[in-house]
């Protein structure tokens, strides 16, 4: 009967994967003959050719943080570009992304859908994939001492020490991320798939497609279907894909004994109970196995210490650094000062000062309300399952759905927009902090648990000495990735349309806003080169200590 079960819905998805990619291979002018609409018919088919969208950017959002993570972990010489680099991309607005990348694929597939597909799959990819890596990567750091080793004592490769230990030990923390990561894709889906290139627009179908349209029109009604439609999605893939991920993931948690409250998924269970199961994974399974029979080095080589760099290496190392960074700023400063004057250079500044309050207050009210209920919900994991896909939906909710309720209530209370618009920055990057907050609370070993309850250790106490300590490198990671993703957010945010009615804030998101619909492209490069700096900046000076702290003081061992 399992079996059975199982079959009919993996056949059925498969009929609707081969569905939603019967299209991706049409003629691009197919898009001008058969334009979106807000037709109720169209929108399953909307939902579905979505949904794949942002599967597809996760599985390369997966892939990325596994290559590019894991390097930034092992080599300091390669995490000194790398963590920057991420830094610098998670600020990159998505329209910077989409500027570029547009005209690639177009002119890599000419023609084709698929050209304007995998731009729009990019797109997502960039608001998915920062995260994700951020969350590996500190993983990967805070290895229990005791288990690496373990690992040193018996002279384990790289490759089996990633696969063994590693991987394992960073999967809980990388699944409640890939969930944040999905969610934080349906924020920006309305950008993504609503494609200007030039004086060309490309309407993908999707329902950020959709939305885009309904707001044009102020079509309410029409919202509120995209909206409830989303909600559908979500509890659908929750319950189909992410609920069994984090069951089968539960296995993986940092344990010296059983817990007894474990995560639970009807599709888990049933596909544990199937003989279909290990037939489905065996490619994945051979995939592993194929990778340690081709690690066929001695392992004992490998496992030495790495050589400290020569003084000279390290030298031509920073030397090397350095002239990338100065290359870079002379490239853009160059292109910049031949169109605007430092006074046009000092008001971005002065503007990037405006986001920066924004962001730093926003993210400090944001904590003190959702790390408590983070740990709340990781510490109770039944209520986790309960809560799991309202956090989802919420983390997923568009922000321009708000905008006509937002925009209408400061012009009839005659509210200021630069104190009210400001929440609007901080409403889809608030849930890194919850995601990463309950992923740290929902591996907190049972011992230490069970050890602070013996002990009687309880309230302010309980929260210094067992609590904040353990969540700390995971509420670092989150605080830091929802920092830069407002930065971003806050070009959608500071300048906010309904009809005929504009309002904006004084920020540098509002800046860059109004230069990109002008067509103004050295204030737009000049926006995003400033925003690059802060957030840069405020990583180096804030969130980086905080990292180097977790790494050496609050690493479980």
């Amino acid at each position: 009967m399992a079996d059975a079960v199982a079959f009919l819905l993996l056949f059925g998805l498969v009929l609707l994967v081969a569905k939603g990619l019967s299209g991706v291979a049409q003629p691009l002018s197919t898009l001008t003959v058969a334009p979106v609409s807000l037709d109720l018919a169209n929108l399953p088919g909307y939902a579905l050719r979505t949904t794949l969208r942002m599967f597809a950017a996760l599985g390369a959002s997966l892939l990325f943080t596994l290559v590019v993570a894991t390097l930034a972990a092992r080599s300091r010489r390669a995490e000194q570009i790398i963590i920057p680099a991420l830094d610098i991309l998670q600020s990159v607005p998505i329209l910077g992304f989409l500027t570029f990348t547009v005209t690639f694929f177009l002119r890599l597939f000419p023609g084709q859908q698929l050209g304007a597909e995998c731009a729009a799959v990019f797109a997502i990819f960039t608001s998915q994939a920062w995260n994700m890596a951020f969350s590996f990567y500190q993983s990967l750091r805070s290895v229990p001492s005791d288990l690496e080793e373990v690992c040193h004592n018996f002279q384990l490769s790289p490759m089996r020490r990633f696969l063994r230990l590693e991987l394992p030990f960073a999967i809980p923390g990388l699944v409640w991320n890939a969930m944040m990561s999905m969610s934080g894709g349906w924020f920006f889906v309305v950008a993504s798939e609503a494609i200007t290139v030039g004086n060309t627009t490309v309407a993908l179908p999707g329902i950020g497609s959709w939305l885009a349209l309904a707001i044009q029109r102020q079509d309410a009604g029409a919202v509120a279907w995209a909206v409830g439609a989303m909600a559908v999605l979500i509890l659908l893939y929750d319950q189909l894909f992410f609920r069994p991920v984090v069951a089968w993931a539960d296995r993986y948690r940092f344990e010296q004994i059983a817990s007894a409250d474990t995560p639970s998924s009807w599709a888990f269970d049933l596909l544990k109970r199937t003989r279909l199961l290990p037939v489905v994974l065996s490619p994945f399974l051979a995939l592993g196995r194929l990778l340690l029979l081709l690690d066929t080095l001695p392992s004992v080589r490998r496992a030495g210490r790495e050589r400290a760099p020569s003084r000279i290496g390290e030298f031509v190392w920073r030397v090397f650094l350095l002239g990338l960074v100065v290359g870079a700023g002379w490239l853009i400063l160059d292109y910049v000062t031949r169109e605007l004057t430092l006074a046009d250079m000092g008001q971005a500044v002065l503007f990037a000062g405006y986001t920066l309050i924004r962001v730093i207050l926003l993210i400090a009210i944001a904590s003190l309300i959702w790390v408590p209920i983070g740990v709340w919900i990781g510490l109770h994991r039944r209520w986790a399952e309960r809560i799991q896909p309202l956090a989802q939906f919420l983390a997923a909710f568009p922000a321009n759905v708000l905008f006509p309720f937002v925009v209408l209530a400061i012009v009839r209370w005659h509210l200021s927009p630069d104190i009210w618009l400001s929440p609007l920055i901080i409403l889809g990057t608030q849930w890194y902090i919850l995601f990463n907050v309950i992923a740290g609370a929902s591996v907190i070993p049972t011992d230490m648990r069970e050890a602070a309850s013996m002990f009687g250790v309880r309230g302010i106490q309980w929260w210094r000495r067992v609590v904040l300590p353990a969540i700390f490198p995971y509420y670092v990671t989150g605080a830091l990735t929802a920092s830069g993703g407002s930065w971003n957010a806050s070009i959608v945010a500071e300048a906010v349309s309904w009809g005929d009615r504009h309002l904006e804030a004084a920020g540098l998101g509002s800046y860059i806003a109004n230069a990109t619909a002008a067509g103004d492209y050295p204030r737009v490069a000049c926006g995003v080169a400033v925003m690059s700096i802060f957030v840069l900046a405020f990583n180096r000076l804030v969130w980086r200590p905080m990292y180097a702290f977790a790494d050496r003081r609050l690493r479980f061992a």
